[in-house]
């Protein structure tokens, strides 16, 4: 029998879920806010430029790539309601 690893996205999701719980907490800590909104388009850009200057290997960037995405998504949401 080969080497196998059944339901291998179980543990990829895990790995998302934590690199993503740690980019939110860090970035609110560091801009001092309570929620995503409260960031600004110009700490998302700085926010953006970090997450571009890491390796695209980095699992992190994944998190901050969801950050992002989660505020693009709340602040357009929040415009047009």
């Amino acid at each position: 029998m080969s080497f196998q690893w059944p339901r291998i996205h179980k543990m990829e999701d895990w790995v998302e879920r934590e690199m993503t719980d740690a980019v939110y907490d860090y970035v609110f800590e560091f801009y001092g806010v309570d929620e995503l909104t409260e960031l600004t388009p110009e700490q998302i850009e700085e926010i953006e430029a970090f997450r571009d200057e890491v390796s695209e290997y980095s699992p992190i960037q994944m998190g901050f790539s969801n950050l992002i995405n989660m505020w693009e998504s709340e602040t357009w949401e929040e415009q047009n309601d």
